[in-house]
């Protein structure tokens, strides 16, 4: 019996090396382009195509690289002749602007403004989206991504960041963080996502799919937890109170593969009280 074909794009970031790790081990056979693939391929079979490539924190820094990752290299890699399925990573932070308290559902309507710079990446993912539903042939599906994590030593996002400071401070020390307490994230763990990508590709009914908790954290509850189970405070350097963010709705995932993925306590709480007996 062969086994299948994972082709993944973006194979050597954060969620794509990952993604081909945990593939593998299933018995998956992975294949990883690197920057010199020709696209589109017409002579070889791809299987399900992940498509991981992506710009986040210099995206505006580096347009031109993030309009390419996001649509161009995209357009070639759908033009290509052999694939069974393709789903392409996009983010629930197209959700930002809408208004404090909304349920955020993959059709709710969003607000982007091409004079205002930060909507580079909305829009350059909104195009990539927009892409898989004109030349996917009902076989491209879209999976929005909250906050990854895992790992605690890995080097992306906000929440390993902060538990490695906490984790180099003395117990009963004082950890300042540069940013709000009232400042509130979905987190969505790497194992999860994993799993969410594997089934969508293989299963999914739906054109797009929210991966994330449905849950938003803000600093502040994080504060009490680092405080209760890890003996360290933390102290924010910004009193500013942002807009609340929209809840984003993961029933769609929860209907169709009985989605429940681990909130923020069960997985880091067990590190952190690791952590205070070690001190």
């Amino acid at each position: 019996m062969s086994r299948q074909i994972a082709t993944i794009i973006g194979g050597h970031g954060f969620v794509g090396s990952a993604l081909a790790r945990h593939l593998s081990a299933a018995g998956w056979d992975c294949r990883l382009p690197g920057r010199d693939t020709a696209w589109p391929m017409k002579d070889q079979p791809l299987g399900h195509v992940f498509y991981c490539a992506g710009l986040t924190g210099d995206y505006l820094q580096r347009a031109p690289d993030t309009v390419e990752a996001h649509v161009s290299l995209l357009v070639r890699v759908l033009q290509s002749s052999t694939w069974d399925s393709l789903v392409y990573l996009s983010s629930t932070r197209l959700y930002d602007g809408l208004s404090a308290g909304v349920r955020a559902e993959e059709t709710t309507l969003l607000p982007v403004a091409p004079q205002v710079p930060r909507h580079l990446f909305d829009l350059t993912k909104l195009t990539g989206e927009s892409l898989c539903h004109v030349l996917g042939q009902g076989r491209a599906r879209v999976a929005r991504l909250a906050s990854v994590y895992d790992s605690l030593h890995d080097a992306n996002g906000f929440l390993p960041a902060l538990l490695r400071q906490v984790a180099q401070a003395p117990r009963g020390a004082t950890v300042t963080v540069d940013s709000s307490p009232q400042v509130a994230r979905d987190y969505i763990h790497l194992p999860d996502v994993l799993r969410a990508l594997v089934d969508i590709a293989q299963r999914g009914t739906q054109s797009v799919y929210n991966v994330a908790t449905g849950e938003n954290v803000c600093n502040d509850e994080l504060a009490q937890l680092v405080g209760r189970l890890a003996g360290r405070a933390l102290a924010f350097r910004s009193d500013q109170v942002p807009a609340a963010p929209a809840v984003v709705d993961i029933s769609r995932l929860q209907h169709e593969f009985g989605w429940r993925p681990a909130r923020v306590e069960t997985v880091i709480g067990p590190w952190l009280r690791d952590m205070a007996q070690a001190s």
